[in-house]
């Protein structure tokens, strides 16, 4: 059975690991890690997707417009989109404070929509940090062996620092495979805040603006 290869440095993928000591393993976790919050969120956001109701938001909005705030939240039953999760939440508490419910509610969803997210950044900050140490490390472990071996051709210690430098090649190919995923779900959760912020104000007016007819 063919071992596979990386094509940058010609070395099988053991061969690669072992070459980068025990930062490289670390550098693996992080690569795992990193490789199962990006597949978790995929799904996540696959789910969201799916239960959208882009109508149903605004047949919401109209009814609470005409001040039947019962009907609005009726509308909701059984919905899991999360901006309907959000209104439905603020008319149910429209009669404590209706600004702080629906600030409760969308906190509550983007706390879902930014799950992981923070490892994920770490990870993309640490890995090439762990990468240089490696090859720092892998240095000073070549230039002992030519140290001790008493060899005066620094050509003798090139090998040593080729193979050293194996780990910030993972670190990089680790920071920058996470940097676009994760780019991505950012851009995700702030398109979500943006229209859960513009939903939950114009219900927000809606519910003052019925409160001051029935005033006067």
């Amino acid at each position: 059975m063919a071992v596979a290869k990386l094509p940058i440095l010609d070395i099988p993928v053991p061969a690669f690991v072992e070459q980068g000591g025990a930062t490289m393993w670390v550098l693996v976790a992080c690569s795992l890690v990193a490789l199962a919050i990006v597949l978790e969120r995929m799904f996540f956001w696959l789910i969201e997707i799916v239960r959208r109701n882009a109508e149903l938001p605004e047949r919401m909005l109209e009814r609470a417009q005409a001040k039947d705030f019962n009907g609005a939240q009726a509308l909701a039953a059984g919905s899991k989109d999360f901006v309907v999760r959000l209104l439905a939440y603020g008319l149910s508490h429209r009669a404590a404070s209706v600004s702080d419910s629906l600030e409760l509610a969308a906190a509550e969803q983007l706390k879902r929509m930014k799950r992981f997210l923070p490892v994920l950044d770490t990870i993309i900050t640490v890995a090439p940090l762990l990468g240089i140490l490696g090859t720092v490390i892998g240095i000073i472990d070549a230039f002992q062996v030519l140290e001790d071996a008493a060899i005066q051709e620094p050509r003798a210690v090139v090998g040593g620092i080729a193979k050293a430098l194996v780990t910030t090649v993972a670190g990089l190919i680790i920071s920058i495979g996470s940097l676009v995923p994760y780019n991505f779900f950012i851009s995700r959760v702030e398109a979500a805040a943006g229209e859960m912020n513009h939903r939950g104000t114009q219900l927000e007016m809606l519910i003052k603006k019925g409160a001051q007819s029935d005033a006067g």
